[in-house]
């Protein structure tokens, strides 16, 4: 079966195992303290965000589409997380986890992973902006110190810790976030191969035990993973899960193809099967929620990191599993004294590294569609959630496509081909006989312009549509072009065609514009014979003398088409 790993992956791995085992600490040092900020976040805990990253992250390393991804909790999901703990409880999120992952191996099944090429990228980019703007703004209450209110809206649940911490000022947990963020910024510019999210948790950790800061930490830790169970699965909920479900497996699929395709952009020769990633982060987060792991996606900054040391193969991605399975089983009693307040500075620098001014500078300037998604999507991203906007940033990218499409279409009035005509001939034709062609697509978008333009057609007996530029046309196109031709015959106007391809007569056959145009053999396969169609015709109605002896030579030989 294609989805499952094969033999080249194994010789992907014993390609440079060494580096690859290097790599896989080194990003095992920069995912523990997200997994541990994004558990909390998401309301689960630390543990949980520890469980995600072990057991979802072996998972997706062994089974997923892409050499180079790390997958595990992450803030993108953390968004999405929050408003289902609020309304169904922390342990609806394992059921909602277990649900999507069947869901995406559904996906994997279809071959769906193919058609996220087709999202733009300024609803990339907006989705990004988003999601950074969201994982900043559920810091507040942690890098502030103050419990976390109640609510399912991130901007209303940042004001009310505000107005909380506005009663009784405390600094000292401000201090430590700011102290953690700042590092982490300015050492990231001085020396960006040092993990200074981990340095910094460390610091800040040792500073508040020393000191015996009044900073609430983490608190106590599971010595190990928990024995996977299926207790938390109540049948009778599933139905109204199911709409969550929808939007974590639709989240899980979207950021982890991002993350792979952002991975291979940034090596030479990787290239990720985006099917089998969607499988392997099926089963990622069908097991994660056994060991009350929250739902997990792939990471883009811990992908980034394992690519930019060295990372080549899945053995990375699996060293960094396993070094934070040893963190779990060796070090939970020093891992739980970790004050949340660093956490939520580790979250809040990765909140602003999220976003590449460089890159929104770059999409707001292209065009003002691409501006107005881009802003559409992150704001819709705030106030909504990210499945919404994701969904709005599409639809506005469709409309504003088809739109641009719609636009490229053309009616033009041409001159007639004068073939061996003598000019008072010519001239006389000319009056009498209009011929347009058309160019570009004749569908629903553009169709009623044309119709509008071409019922304004006057004072002539002849109409002739050239028709073989035309690149596409659906049902409304032909249904358009039938009215019109319609029309023109009420009016005494006979219509020819010429040009018309084979991939439009079903089209045009499905409504009976094509016997309409058929009639009486008024279809051609090229414009000089539509003309000299007409001209047969003017001479039949007497509107042309009798038309002079023709030469040897044949009408112009260049096929207008």
């Amino acid at each position: 079966m294609a989805l499952l790993p094969g033999r080249g992956d194994l010789d992907q791995v014993r390609r440079d195992p060494r580096r690859d085992l290097l790599a896989g600490l080194t990003v095992a040092i920069v995912a523990l303290p997200l997994a541990l900020g994004f558990g909390v976040s998401s309301g689960l805990g630390a543990e949980a965000g520890l469980a995600t990253a072990v057991v979802a992250g072996a998972l997706a390393a062994v089974f997923g589409g892409s050499n180079l991804q790390v997958s595990g909790p992450t803030g993108a999901m953390t968004v999405v997380l929050v408003p289902i703990v609020s309304q169904y409880g922390a342990t609806a999120v394992l059921a909602v986890g277990l649900m999507a992952g069947v869901m995406l191996i559904v996906l994997a099944a279809l071959r769906a992973g193919r058609y996220m090429r087709y999202v733009p990228a300024p609803v990339v980019e907006g989705f990004t902006l988003g999601i950074a703007c969201v994982i900043g703004l559920q810091q507040i209450p942690n890098a502030l110190g103050v419990p976390k209110p109640h609510g399912d809206r991130v901007l209303v649940i940042a004001w009310r810790a505000i107005e909380e911490f506005v009663k009784s000022p405390d600094w000292t947990a401000i201090g430590v976030a700011v102290a953690v963020a700042v590092l982490m910024l300015v050492g990231a510019r001085w020396r960006p191969t040092v993990p200074f999210s981990i340095v910094a948790v460390i610091a800040t950790t040792v500073v508040a035990q020393g000191a015996h800061l009044d900073v609430k930490p983490i608190g106590d830790l599971p010595s190990g993973l928990p024995a996977p169970s299926l207790a938390f699965l109540d049948p009778g909920s599933l139905g109204s899960l199911l709409a969550p479900a929808v939007a974590v497996a639709a989240l899980a699929a979207l950021e982890s193809l991002m993350s792979a395709a952002a991975a291979d952009a940034m090596t030479v020769g990787q290239r990720h099967d985006p099917d089998r990633e969607l499988f392997g982060q099926g089963l990622a987060n069908m097991a994660a929620p056994l060991f009350g792991g929250v739902p997990a996606t792939g990471a883009i900054a811990r992908t980034a990191v394992n690519v930019r040391t060295g990372g080549s193969s899945r053995l990375a991605a699996l060293t960094h599993a396993a070094v934070l399975a040893v963190i779990v089983f060796a070090a939970a009693p020093l891992v739980s004294k970790i004050p949340l307040a660093a956490l939520a500075g580790v979250l809040l620098a990765t909140a602003v590294r999220m976003v590449e001014v460089g890159s929104l500078r770059a999409m707001a300037k292209a065009t003002r569609s691409d501006a107005l998604i881009l802003v559409l999507t992150a704001a819709a991203t705030l106030a909504l959630d990210l499945v919404y906007a994701v969904i709005i940033g599409l639809a506005v990218a469709g409309a504003l496509a088809l739109r641009a499409v719609a636009k490229e279409a053309r009616f033009d009035q041409v001159a007639l081909d004068r073939g061996d005509h003598t000019a008072e001939e010519h001239a006389l034709l000319a009056e009498h006989i209009v011929a347009y062609r058309i160019d570009g697509p004749l569908f629903f978008a553009a169709a009623h312009r044309f119709l509008l333009e071409l019922a304004e057609v006057a004072d002539v007996r002849v109409v002739i549509l050239r028709m073989s530029r035309v690149t596409t046309m659906d049902a409304t196109g032909a249904l358009v072009l039938k009215d019109a031709v319609e029309k023109l015959r009420r009016r005494g106007v006979v219509v020819l065609a010429s040009g018309i391809r084979p991939g439009q007569r079903q089209v045009l056959g499905s409504v009976g514009a094509l016997d309409l145009l058929r009639h009486d053999g008024r279809e051609y396969a090229t414009t000089p014979e539509a003309i000299r169609a007409a001209r047969d015709h003017l001479e039949m109605t007497g509107v042309l003398a009798a038309a002079p002896t023709r030469t040897g030579r044949e009408t112009s030989e260049e096929v207008v088409r």
